[in-house]
């Protein structure tokens, strides 16, 4: 896109060779730094290429070298537009004014994107900036150095240990970094621990209390694991007991999965709508009417103005609105058994935590009815079993 804006700043011509030695032509043009595009051969057996204006003036030594004679046959771009509308003052006088408008839509800040706050609220930084200068129509040049915004914005918003300013485009970035306070440890009363669920013990450790299970003993749920009391007699003394207890747990599920599916599909219709973009507001050009389809979906893409690197805040939005509809698709038994599989290893998963692991799955029992395969499934589970009870409800300790 900003290839073609700079393109028809410049101007380009359009030209036909006659005579001499066309390829020859061609070849030293390009060796001479002219960038020549679109080169084809004519139905009338002439050469035809484009090239900018500037350009066209330093091909004529090349011209006479080769013997080729060059007919311009196509004008575009802003000189010859100029040209032709020269006459009309008021004209030229507003396409400038539209130019300069540009320039100073540029330097504006339209926006600020408050990253990294925690404990901070977007509105309390935003307050802050306001008060250093920093908030939406602020004109670029008015801001204060970088490094000054920054030290201000620390002093000014408690909390902080760094805030970074930095401008692109239109948008303000404000990066701030809190400071981090050591997390106190929470007073914690004396406890045993015990196990969540019936299981064979895998792994054990201890880091405080006292061990009462080791590895491969079956438990019971509820069962001391870990107990807080340590010592005996007049040394007896409670503890929060802390460790890490492992074990095979196993988990029954009846499984029912359809054996037809629901899937979507794009018919191919569609519709477009444009929009023009100034800052957060969009305004539709084209593409007027209601959505025609029942179901449908939304894409949008949206393409902002440049110039020269610099991102300005107007642009173009595209969003094309594609029908959808809903189909049924025929599974066979196996795949049906995979889904149903997959959903209750996910089920699985939700009660016994995100750190087990899932060592063997047995089928007890299936069978295929009513448009549906059923099963009744065995999952051997390792996982945490670790269960914290106060100390005080405990008996027979």
């Amino acid at each position: 896109m900003a290839g073609q804006w700079l393109q028809w700043v410049r101007g380009v011509v359009t030209v036909h060779i006659r005579g001499g030695q066309p390829e020859r032509l061609v070849n030293r043009a390009l060796e001479g730094g002219l960038e020549l595009s679109s080169i084809r051969w004519t139905s009338g057996g002439k050469l035809e290429f484009e090239l900018s204006v500037g350009d066209f003036f330093r091909l004529r030594p090349f011209l006479k070298e080769t013997g080729c004679r060059a007919h311009v046959v196509k004008r575009e771009g802003m000189p010859f537009w100029l040209v032709r509308f020269e006459k009309r003052k008021f004209f030229a006088i507003g396409i400038g004014l539209f130019f300069v408008g540009i320039y100073l839509l540029s330097s504006l800040v339209w926006s600020i994107e408050v990253k990294g706050n925690v404990k901070l609220t977007e509105e309390q930084i935003l307050t802050a900036a306001k008060k250093e200068g920093i908030f939406p129509m602020q004109w670029s040049f008015k801001l204060k150095d970088k490094d000054l915004l920054s030290k201000e914005l620390v002093t000014d918003l408690p909390g902080t240990t760094w805030v970074g300013v930095e401008k692109k485009g239109t948008r303000i970035v404000i990066q701030v970094v809190e400071s981090t306070e050591a997390e106190r440890a929470e007073l914690q009363n004396p406890r045993h621990l015990v196990a969540s669920n019936d299981a064979v013990i895998t792994e054990i450790y201890t880091e405080k209390g006292r061990p009462v299970v080791k590895k491969n003993m079956k438990v019971k749920k509820g069962q001391t694991l870990i107990s807080g009391t340590i010592g005996g007699g007049a040394y007896t003394q409670s503890v929060v007991a802390k460790g890490k207890v492992r074990g095979l747990v196993w988990y029954e599920f009846n499984v029912a999965s359809p054996l037809t599916q629901e899937v979507k599909v794009y018919t191919g219709e569609k519709k477009t709508k444009w929009y023009a973009v100034i800052g957060s507001r969009a305004l539709q050009v084209s593409g007027y009417g209601k959505n025609p389809f029942d179901t449908s979906e939304n894409v949008l893409v949206e393409e902002q103005a440049t110039w020269r690197g610099l991102k300005l805040p107007f642009g173009r939005l595209k969003k094309t609105i594609m029908e959808v509809r809903t189909d049924e698709r025929e599974l066979t038994e196996e795949e049906a058994k995979n889904n149903g599989m997959l959903q209750a290893k996910a089920d699985v998963m939700l009660k016994a935590g995100n750190d087990a692991v899932i060592l063997k799955e047995i089928v007890l029992h299936e069978k295929t009815d009513n448009g549906k395969v059923y099963m009744k499934v065995l999952f051997e589970v390792e996982q945490s079993i670790v269960e914290e009870m106060p100390l005080v409800q405990m008996q027979g300790e």
